[in-house]
């Protein structure tokens, strides 16, 4: 197994705080935080993350270092090494990826992403429907045991992605963000495909070289997106 700490609690309120406050103690990169349920879950723009147990709710941290390539990409390092896990459990299932780290089956949300710095550290939180998912929300949702038939264990689960991640890291760390946009862009939408984002509509272009989405719009112009809601339409 790759050099990583995996350590489970019963309930917390959120792991990424926790995590946060475990690393200005000095965590070192490698730990995984990993609650069988949470209190207080949280998802991107303070969204609340429901947290029956069953599902994956796991943090983990990277010490930003030199030469590193810059941080924000790190969510797409996170995306491929989730898509990859979640992809060992449900090989028949097609899961994609949606900028720049949410993973959908078909319309509907399996797993999200939350990236927050804490001094030299990101602390990187994953919310993956692996039992349950919820059915009174706005937008759809879906869990593994529907699209895969079954549910692996969250602990499983977690060594799985946490070895994924190592990699990916590693690679990033060895020979920058290039390979890992490659295989992001090769599990993501296809192009073309139509998006609602904060900077208004259009079809799905790509990434540019630091990770950033590539909107093009109906007068043929191409935005970038750097941050904020994405939408599939």
């Amino acid at each position: 197994m790759a050099n990583v700490d995996i350590r489970t609690v019963r309930e917390t309120g959120s792991t990424n705080d926790d995590l946060a406050a475990l690393a200005a103690a000095g965590a070192a990169e490698g730990f995984w935080l990993r609650a069988e349920r949470q209190s207080g879950g949280k998802g991107r723009q303070g969204r609340a993350w429901r947290s029956p147990e069953g599902n994956l709710y796991a943090s983990t941290l990277v010490r930003v270092r030199p030469g590193d390539p810059a941080a924000p990409s790190l969510a797409l390092v996170a995306a491929v090494a989730l898509h990859e896990t979640t992809s060992l459990f449900a090989p028949g299932a097609a899961i994609r990826i949606k900028w720049p780290n949410d993973l959908l089956a078909g319309p509907a949300k399996l797993a999200g992403i939350l990236l927050e710095r804490a001094g030299d550290a990101v602390v990187i939180g994953f919310g993956v429907n692996l039992a349950h998912h919820p059915d009174d929300i706005e937008r759809p949702a879906t869990s593994l045991a529907a699209v895969g038939g079954q549910a692996p264990e969250p602990a499983v689960f977690c060594e799985a992605l946490a070895e994924a991640f190592a990699r990916r890291l590693a690679t990033w760390r060895s020979h920058g963000l290039g390979p890992v946009r490659e295989a992001w862009l090769a599990a993501a939408h296809p192009r073309g495909t139509a998006l609602s984002t904060s900077e208004g509509n259009g079809l799905f272009d790509g990434l540019d070289e630091s990770g950033a989405l590539r909107l093009r719009t109906a007068d043929g112009a191409v935005r970038l997106i750097h941050a904020g809601d994405v939408f599939l339409l």
